[in-house]
């Protein structure tokens, strides 16, 4: 296992490479971008190095070829078990049963997996907003699931990561997400 002093720059060349051909949806950017906003959040917010870790490996799970074991042995049990935590457990759901299934796991989820969930959260619905300024409501055809399936589970999301207490990034995603889905 790595040490503390090394954590972070193993997470993003480990991040970096398992992402190395993704792209944010619907745009040119690399995704990597997103891991490193989330860890960015993660640390801006005082959170310790294996929680900053974990936000930016948080997606290598679910998106990659890279296995929970391989990160328990790089990086140990906890930021293994932030990063299975934040990670949707079965993909061949539907999007509406994965969700439910987030929106329950959360309520009752360790204060650092809300955390990691609560930092990629808000970078999404930041990233959101600036292109809403950028090309307007067109942003919601690069979903899945539209403008109003996306407000009620980001809402939900709110709902879910304060129920067992808040924290201040749920004030600032709490913010972000009244201006995206502000009603006029």
């Amino acid at each position: 296992m790595i040490n503390n002093l090394e954590i972070i720059n193993v997470a993003i060349e480990v991040a970096t490479y398992a992402h190395r051909h993704q792209y944010r949806k619907g745009t040119d950017i690399p995704y990597i971008s997103h891991p490193f906003a989330v860890g960015m959040i993660l640390a801006q917010a005082e959170c310790d190095v294996e929680v900053v870790a974990a936000g930016i490996l948080h997606d290598v799970v679910e998106d990659t070829e890279i296995t929970l074991l391989e990160i328990e042995q790089r990086f140990g049990r906890r930021v293994a078990q932030i990063v299975s935590g934040v990670s949707e457990p079965d993909k061949s759901l539907t999007w509406e049963e994965r969700k439910k299934h987030t929106l329950e796991f959360l309520k009752t989820a360790p204060l650092e997996i809300r955390l990691v969930s609560c930092a990629d959260k808000l970078h999404n619905i930041v990233s959101i907003r600036r292109d809403m300024e950028k090309i307007g409501e067109a942003v919601w055809s690069r979903f899945n699931r539209g403008k109003e399936q996306q407000a009620w589970y980001y809402r939900n999301v709110l709902v879910s990561l304060g129920h067992s207490g808040r924290f201040k990034l749920l004030d600032i995603l709490q913010q972000e997400i009244d201006t995206v889905f502000r009603t006029k």
